[in-house]
Parts: C-alpha cells; structure tokens; sequence
C-alpha cells in the first residue's frame, strides 16, 4: 500500500499558534500608525497641488474620474494637452489620483466665487476646493498612515511564508520569525519613508508596493494550497500596483527570484507561477501605451530641472560625457546606501545640483562603484545556494533599477522615495545578517538584542522628528535648503514659498526681512542654473513687493528672454510697471519717471482700467489736457458702467476749458453714484 504524503500546512496565519501571529500583526500596524501620526493635521506639500488641488480633473471629484483615467497624470495640472511633455517621461498612474478624487467629493467644499456662487467649470461639473478643507486634508493623511501600517503587516506576513519554507509553521523564536520580524521592524520605522508617507501624493508609492506584496503573498498562497483562482486575485492586486505607479513592474523580477529561492518549484511550475504577473503587465502596457502613446521617450528636454545630465559650457547647456553621466549615477546610488544606513541629513529634493557633476576619479564614486560590484558578486555567487542575502540584494536591485538613471533618464538626479520599494531588500539583507550575528556566538544574543533595540527606537524617533518637516511648504523648503544648498529647485522653492508668506497680512512686521531672504534664495538658485526662468520671475515678484520696480523690471524681462511665451511674466511685468507708476507719481512726486513706468505698463495692458486711469492722472498732472482726456476716455471705454471713469473724464475736460462736456460727464456720474463727489472729497481728505 502506497504512503501517503503527509499534508502541508498551508500558511503560518492558519497554524495552531496564531495568537501570537494576530499580536505581532496587530503590534506593527499599530507601529506604523503611531509614527506617522503626528502628520495628520498637516498641510498639503510639495506635489499635491500636481495631483490634487490644483489639478482641473481631481478637484472636480467623482465627474473628473473619466479623464483622470484617459490622460497623462500631470495633464489635469497643466490644463493644456502636451504641455505634460515638458517633464522628462511619461506617467500613467491613475488610481491614487481617483483615490483623491473621491476624497475630494465628499470632504471637500464646493469652490465659491467672490458673489458666493457655486463655482462651476467648462462643462457644467461642480468645482470643489480642497485647499480650503480641513477634513479632506486629514482624511489624505489618513489613509496614507493606515496604508503604511498595513504594508507592514503584509511585509511581516511576506517574509514568514517565504522563510518558513513549505511547512509554514509559525514558532514565534523560530528563525523564520526573528528574521520577518526584524526585517519589518527596520522597514516600519525607517526615516527614509518619510517623503512616501507624509506627502499625500506619496500614496503612489504606497499603493504600488503594497499592492506588489500582497499579490506576491497571494500568489503563494495559491501555490501552497493549490487554490488557483487566487492567482486571479493575485493578477488583480499586481494590476492595481501597476495602475498606481510604473515601478511596480520590477516584481516581474521579484516575484520568480521569490519562487527560485524559497519554494521548490521549477520549469514549467515556475513559469505558471509567473503568468498571472506578466498577464496582467502586458494589460497594463497596452493601456499605458494607448493613452501616451508607444513611443520610449525620446530626447530629454534640454532644460537642467528635467535633464540633470545637462553641464555649461560655453553660456550653452551641453550633455555630460558618458565617463561624467555614469560616474553620477554610481555617486546616487552609493548616496542610497549611505541614507539607508545613515538617514541623518534628509531631504525632499535632490535636483541639479545637489548632486555635482562626478568623475571616476572621486573616491565616493569609486567606492560606490566597488560597494555595488561586490554585492552583485556576492548576491550571484550565493545564488545557487539559495541564500536569503542574496535574495534580499538581487530584490534591492532589481526594484531600484527601474528609478536608478542606467535603464533610462528619469528626470532627476534622484530622491528618497525611489528607496522605498528597495528598503525592503535592504531590510532583509540587514535582518538576516543581524540574526547571523546574534545567534552565531554564544553569549552574544542579548548584546545584540539590545543594539538592535536601541537602533530600531532611534531610527523611530528620527522619523517622528522628520515628519514635522512635512508640516507645510514653508517649513518643508526652508529646512531642507539648509540641508541641500546646492538645488537650484530647492533654492528657488525656499524664495518662492518666502516671497508667498512675506505677503500675507499676519506677516506684515516681518515682510520685508522675508522678502530679502527670498531674494538670496533666488539668486542662488540662479547662480546654478542661470537659464532657470522660474527663479527670474520669483525675483521680479519679490522685488515688486519690496518697492524696488527698476530691479523687477528687469527680472521680469530677463525671464522674457528666455522664453518669449511666458505668460506669467509678462503679465507680471505690466503689474509691475503700473505700480511702479503709481509709486513715482503718488509717493516720489516723480510724474516723467512715473508716465514712463505707465506708458510701458499700457503696452503690455493696454485694457487695463487702473493703468489707462494713472496714465489719464499722471498727463493731467503733467499739463497734458488732451493726452489726459484721451486716456480717461480709454479707462471709460474699458469699464463704461464706472461712476468714476466718468468724473474722472468730466474733471479732464474741465481743466481743458470744456465746461459743456465736462458737466455731462459729472452728470453720468451722478446717476450711477450720486454720493460721488462726497466721497471724492473724503478721499482727497485722507
């Protein structure tokens, strides 16, 4: 009579013993809560406004779905079709974006305008306005704690179905317990998930791993208890990962390493194991690539804040040699491995140039170079054996190439939220080598314990500590540009959000201090990127509010001359010029310098009420009856139902002895105001 084989346990959440599973569950999430929960009651920051309030298609909530799915996931924040080109690659990540989009619906208030009407947009959908609601704003940050902690919990679960092997008992001092449990821990508090977690449109980020390990871990599932409908579900889950950020796609190579070195299948049975991956990537290709197009790419812009690998030479922008462009990015990716291990100076921003333009002959970039050849050896060479640190590299890798510049140019030198995916290699390499040491030698597991302890709580704390950065724009930039000065984005971003606040009325006593240290902000970000047409217009701002007009002026032109088109600066430079006519002619007592600002204004907006008005005082003033009049009659023309226009009109024409003319102006004036010239003469009182 033939045995029968004895039968598996199917996964350690079935076991006997699930107690203590549940607690150590339960533990982590309640972990990653408590970490991130001093962000709940925080702003929005940084790319929210791309993919949230001021994106035209989430702000409209649940009727902006259909096109939140049907464009690129910046075209809803450019509002013009093709502008979303000028950022380096393409995106495709329209399920966090619905997410907001319902979160938007039904906690945020509608947008009102001035007469308290209900704010509508082109095709007739209510527009909603997140910026002003507090709810929407802490919902956002909820669901991205709760999701953080649940991703620690499905790691958790990961790592022991993959580490238990096919028994999958749960023995919670077991190898394969220690080992998720540590890995996990290292992964829940580490700083450098802070950007993922406190930045709402970090959910990308979230969704996208999360998604990833629980199909994985479904997919095992199926395996182990031979249920293949759950490779369906584990297709579903990977779909959603992929719809919520590219990278996800780095599981195809995740997920048979994950085969190859826990579980006995091979050939054929590995390969069936896979299908749903690559199943649902290539449904997932076909609708990236019928909505952007199938081109990959092609030539980088060739602006520095979307071409990092851009240098001067010459007053012109010219590429790096391949020499300098790699030896850049071996200098990242060891920048990776020294924030993973050393996550003390953190920032949000890593654009040009934060990170200089490198050569071989830089020690760190040698030494980065030796650091990923030798764990690459070491990762092939324990292949064959099956160990778990190589595993554990192969996924640090593997996940990191797809953000890591050499498969293609990503836009930016790099960022902290690319190491999110490939922290959880990281997490395992370390666990594994951590519980190698503890249990390697007699007498030492409780020292260890006891670092590792240490170490886990500091990391914590370092978190907590990073995550009142997060709080707004304001503290976000100015605390990070201490850390990374030489960001031309990051230096513009301080001045910019400085010249913001120095405006608004609570700030008034500290105003002009914060405009000048704008200013410097702003000049440096020149300084590095002296092509960088955002920072002029900034400065132009910044120095209109100071009352420094022939600076403006001139700030605003230079941005012109970089680009013709840009509508902001030319709208601001007529702003400026109006004032600054209003400010000779009233404060300086300075009417030629006056009409000269005037006359530019009037070029630039020439129907503009306010300037046409000025141009008609200051040529009054300046004994010019007839140019007066003629620019009285312009303002007239531009607001025709403005009690004022016509007096000020009827004044002109009785200073040019046209006392006719000017009395039926005064007349029309009194229709429309009859306390008119009451309130003229309490003006000219004050």
């Amino acid at each position: 009579m033939a045995k029968r084989k004895p039968k598996l346990k199917s996964s350690p959440s079935l076991s006997s013993k699930s107690n203590s599973l549940h607690a150590y569950s339960w533990g982590l999430f309640a972990l990653g809560v408590l970490i991130y929960a001093n962000t709940l009651f925080h702003d929005y920051t940084l790319d929210d406004a791309i993919v949230i309030y001021d994106n035209e298609f989430t702000t409209k909530g649940l009727a902006g779905i259909p096109a939140l799915l049907k464009y690129d996931t910046f075209r809803g924040f450019f509002k013009v079709e093709g502008k979303e080109q000028l950022v380096a690659g393409g995106r495709y990540r329209p399920l966090t974006p619905v997410m907001y989009a319902a979160g938007v619906q039904f906690f945020s208030p509608k947008k009102k305008d001035s007469s308290g009407q209900v704010v509508k947009d082109k095709d007739g959908d209510t527009v909603f306005d997140p910026m002003k609601g507090r709810a929407v704003k802490f919902v956002g940050h909820l669901v991205n704690v709760l999701l953080y902690g649940l991703t620690g919990v499905v790691l958790f679960w990961l790592l022991l179905r993959l580490l238990a092997g096919p028994a999958g008992e749960w023995n919670p001092k077991g190898y394969a317990a220690m080992v998720a449990l540590a890995a996990t821990l290292l992964f829940v508090v580490h700083p450098l998930h802070t950007e993922v977690v406190a930045n709402v449109k970090g959910r990308d980020e979230l969704v996208s791993l999360l998604g990833s390990l629980t199909a994985l871990l479904v997919s095992l599932r199926a395996f182990y208890e031979k249920k293949p409908p759950l490779r369906l579900a584990a297709a579903g889950l990977f779909f959603l990962a992929l719809l919520s950020k590219e990278n996800a796609i780095t599981f195809l190579a995740v997920v048979p390493l994950s085969y190859y070195f826990f579980t006995k299948a091979k050939g054929g049975k590995l390969m069936v194991q896979c299908l749903p991956f690559l199943a649902a990537a290539a449904l997932f290709l076909v609708i990236r690539g019928s909505v952007l197009g199938w081109s990959m790419g092609g030539e980088l812009p060739r602006e520095l804040m979307n071409n990092p690998f851009l240098k001067l030479a010459g007053g012109q922008y010219v590429d790096f040699t391949a020499a300098e462009k790699f030896a850049t990015i071996f200098y990242t990716l060891g920048k990776y491995v020294q924030l993973l291990l050393f996550p003390a100076a953190l920032s949000h921003d890593y654009y040009p140039r934060a990170v200089d333009i490198m050569s071989f002959s830089d020690w760190q970039v040698i030494l980065s170079l030796l650091l990923y050849a030798g764990v690459g050896i070491y990762a092939l060479y324990r292949l064959p054996k099956k160990d778990p640190v190589s595993f554990g590299i192969l996924f640090y890798l593997a996940t990191l190439s797809i953000a890591s510049n050499v498969v293609f140019p990503i836009g930016t030198n790099m960022s902290e939220r690319f190491v999110y995916m490939p922290s959880v290699g990281f997490s395992l390499v370390v666990a594994v080598l951590f519980y190698r040491l503890a249990a390697g030698k007699k007498g030492l597991a409780k020292p260890a314990l006891t670092a590792g302890a240490v170490v886990l709580l500091l990391l914590a704390g370092r978190s907590v500590a990073r995550n009142f950065v997060w709080k707004d724009n304001f503290t976000l930039f100015t605390t990070d540009v201490k850390t990374v000065p030489g960001s031309a984005k990051l230096q513009n971003s301080a001045g910019g959000e400085l010249v913001t606040q120095a405006v608004k009325p609570e700030n008034a006593a500290r105003k002009t201090a914060m405009l000048q240290e704008a200013v410097q902000h702003l000049t440096e970000a020149i300084r590095i990127h002296p092509g960088y047409k955002n920072a002029f217009l900034l400065l132009g701002n910044a120095h209109n509010y100071l009352q420094q007009y022939e600076l403006s002026v001139q700030y605003f032109e230079q941005a012109l001359r970089l680009d013709s088109e840009y509508t902001e600066a030319r709208t601001n430079l007529g702003i400026t010029c109006r004032e600054a006519g209003r400010y000779y002619g009233e404060q300086k007592g300075d009417v030629t310098k006056a009409l000269e600002f005037l006359e530019k204004a009037y070029q630039m907006r020439p129907g503009e009420y306010e300037t046409l008005r000025l141009l008609g005082v200051a040529y009054g003033i300046s004994g010019q009856g007839a140019k007066a009049v003629e620019f009285f009659e312009k303002a007239l023309a531009a607001e025709p139902q403005n009690a004022d226009a016509f007096y000020n009109l009827g004044t002109a024409y009785y200073h040019q002895g046209e006392i006719e003319k000017a009395n039926e102006n005064f007349q029309k004036a009194k229709a429309i105001n009859p306390n008119i010239e009451e309130e003229r003469k309490r003006q000219q009182g004050q």
